[in-house]
C-alpha cells in the first residue's frame, strides 16, 4: 500500500502542478523544469516515517496524544535527512524540494499544521502541493484506522478545507481536475487487481 501510495500522490502532485502552470500566482515558478523536479522528489514526502515504530504506523485504532506526537515527528525526520544528503551531494533543486515536502507537507494554510505552524504562504509551493495530493489519496483510500471515503466525499472535504488546510488557489485547481484524480485512483486500483 504504501508504494501505491507513493505511486498515486506523486502522479497527484503532477497534475494539479500542472494546472497550476497557467494560474498568475503560479505560473512564474511553476515552469516544466520545477513541475519535473517536484514531481520526482515527491515520493520522499513520508520518509521520515521511517523512524517512526511500527506499532504506531500499524495501530488500527486512532492513535493517543504520545503517540500522535510521535508520528508527527516524521516530518522533521524526513526533513533533517534530506538536509543530510543535501550537504554531501550539494545542492538540486530536487532535493530542495524532496527537503520542502518532506519537512512542510503537513502545514496547514491557517497555520494550525506541524511540525512549525507555517501559515499561508509561508508553506513552501511544493509542500502545498503534497498536502492535498496526500490528503486526497488518504481519504479515497482504506487505512487501518478507516474506511475509504468515496471520491466525492473526499472532494467534499478538501472543498470544505479551502482557506483552513489548503491553499485556495489550488483547491479550486483541485477541483476543476478532481475528475483526473479519480482516474489515478482508479488506474492503480485496476493494476492491483490484475
Amino acid at each position: 500500500e504504501t508504494g501505491e501510495h507513493i505511486k498515486r500522490t506523486q502522479e497527484f502532485v503532477k497534475l494539479l502542478a500542472k494546472q497550476l502552470q497557467t494560474h498568475p500566482k503560479f505560473q512564474r515558478f511553476l515552469d516544466d523544469k520545477t513541475v519535473e523536479a517536484i514531481y520526482k522528489s515527491a515520493p520522499l514526502h513520508d520518509i521520515g516515517k521511517i523512524a517512526v515504530p511500527d506499532h504506531i504506523l500499524k495501530k488500527p485504532g486512532k492513535l493517543n496524544t504520545e503517540e500522535q506526537l510521535e508520528m508527527q515527528k516524521h516530518t522533521t525526520h524526513g526533513g533533517d535527512a534530506i538536509k543530510n544528503a543535501e550537504k554531501l551531494s550539494g545542492s538540486s533543486s530536487f532535493l530542495q524540494f524532496a527537503r520542502e515536502i518532506a519537512y512542510y507537507h503537513q502545514e496547514k494554510w491557517d497555520g494550525s499544521g506541524y511540525p512549525n505552524k507555517l501559515k499561508g504562504e509561508q508553506i513552501p509551493v511544493s509542500a502545498r502541493l503534497m498536502a492535498i495530493a496526500d490528503v486526497y489519496d488518504a481519504l479515497v483510500n482504506k487505512r487501518v484506522y478507516k474506511p475509504a471515503f468515496s471520491h466525492q466525499n473526499a472532494v467534499n472535504y478538501i472543498t470544505e478545507q479551502k482557506g483552513l488546510h489548503f491553499d485556495p488557489d489550488m483547491v479550486d485547481a483541485f477541483i476543476e481536475i478532481a475528475s483526473d484524480f479519480q482516474a489515478v485512483i482508479q488506474q492503480y486500483s485496476a493494476t492491483l487487481l490484475d
